[in-house]
């Protein structure tokens, strides 16, 4: 078990490599290219479409061939896009590198799966830590991704060209670690359907709605915050050094507490750590709001990272108690294509409000996603302590 973990681990930390370059280079690659500059994080609001587009089609892929082939096609898509994007960027299409960014979607898809699988590979009673290590292995992810694009951003003729190339290895490298990992045997299915509750039943429970409003709201926040980041610091005149100085400890402050976040929803909790992650959030704002100084952006971004953390390890814990074994493909699809659909729209959001309105704006408009959250928990906390009066 803790073999297959660690190695679960490993490809988790690739794959958020593969995002914070595509994050930190996208943006200012899409400025680049775009044909006018509110258009500069259409190749990051792609590669989140090309993951809501996927959910379906990576479900029933995992439903039919198990995890390990479905994520080993979810590696092969990352390597054959990373060259398709570097093509693009070659000959300079803005729109190529945007259609390449959606079919990448679909290893995102498949990676956004990742922290469900390693509940299954931990027994019930290390569920929560099983999820909770392979999200740190997003450590991994925290330093190779803003040092790999500052490393390779002049590697070649092309601004950012030798970035691309580097993701296609970093591919590679992981379709060879997830070769090495042994998943647990798919569960069994009654008859030709998928086996349990109709999915409507599954996604009416006030855990599942509370789980997938945490999830898709805390992430749509970070990724609103975060893909603004690179463009907010140009504007200012900041170098591209410091954006990656700043990325790397926003994604250190997403994966580094992940050592210890299943220790501490066992111990207090997962709603009670959820609201923690609401409360970083609203202090993420309020930093942001302060000011535009390096330190500011580093402070802020460190400590939405860590909200982030305690939201969504939150979240997938509170989500595998709302389904059975069985249902686990079509509850998972729904939890990611939610994450997804909040995704893509913060993407575009991000970079048109960050370049005609300003950051300030950028950051008071996350107030109200992370107040439904904050509602939500309250709301889900209250209900639970009127069941258990009731008993």
């Amino acid at each position: 078990m803790k073999k297959n973990l660690w190695l679960l681990a490993i490809a988790q930390g690739l794959f958020l490599t593969n995002n914070v370059v595509l994050i930190a280079i996208n943006g200012l690659v899409g400025l680049r290219l775009a044909p006018v500059a509110w258009m500069a994080t259409l190749p990051v609001m792609a590669y989140v479409v090309g993951g809501a587009l996927s959910t379906g089609l990576v479900a029933a892929s995992q439903q039919r061939w198990g995890r390990k082939v479905s994520f080993q096609l979810g590696l092969l898509v990352a390597f054959l896009t990373a060259l398709l994007c570097a093509f693009a960027l070659s000959i300079g299409s803005f729109w190529l590198l945007v259609a390449g960014t959606v079919i990448a979607g679909y290893y995102s898809a498949n990676g956004q799966l990742y922290r469900f699988a390693a509940g299954e590979l931990a027994p019930p009673s290390f569920r929560e830590k099983a999820v909770s290590l392979v999200l740190a292995g997003g450590l991994i992810g925290a330093v190779v991704g803003p040092n790999l694009a500052s490393l390779t951003r002049e590697t070649l003729a092309a601004p950012f060209l030798g970035s691309y190339l580097a993701l296609a290895a970093v591919a590679l490298l992981a379709m060879a670690i997830m070769a090495a990992i042994r998943f647990p045997a798919e569960p069994a299915r009654g008859g030709k359907g998928e086996g349990g509750r109709p999915l409507g039943e599954i996604v009416r429970q006030p855990v599942f709605i509370v789980a997938t409003l945490g999830a898709a709201l805390g992430y749509g926040v970070m990724n609103l915050l975060m893909a603004a980041t690179p463009l907010a610091m140009d504007v200012c005149g900041m170098p591209f050094s410091d954006a990656a100085l700043v990325l790397e400890w926003h994604v250190i402050g997403m994966f580094a507490p992940g050592f210890f976040t299943g220790h501490l929803i066992k111990r207090f909790g997962v709603l009670k750590i959820m609201g923690v992650g609401v409360v970083l959030n609203a202090a993420c704002i309020a930093v942001a709001l302060s000011g535009q100084d390096l330190h500011q952006f580093l402070i802020g971004l460190f400590l939405l990272g860590v909200g982030w953390n305690f939201l969504f390890t939150g979240s997938t814990t509170l989500a595998m108690a709302a389904y059975r074994p069985e249902e686990k493909d079509k509850a998972q699809a729904a939890i990611n294509l939610a994450v997804f659909a909040t995704m893509a729209v913060t993407s575009f959001a991000s970079g048109a409000l960050v370049t005609t309105q300003g950051w300030t704006l950028l950051n008071l408009g996350s107030i109200p996603a992370v107040a439904i959250i904050g509602i939500a928990l309250i709301w889900l906390a209250a209900r639970q302590r009127g069941e258990r009066a009731a008993v």
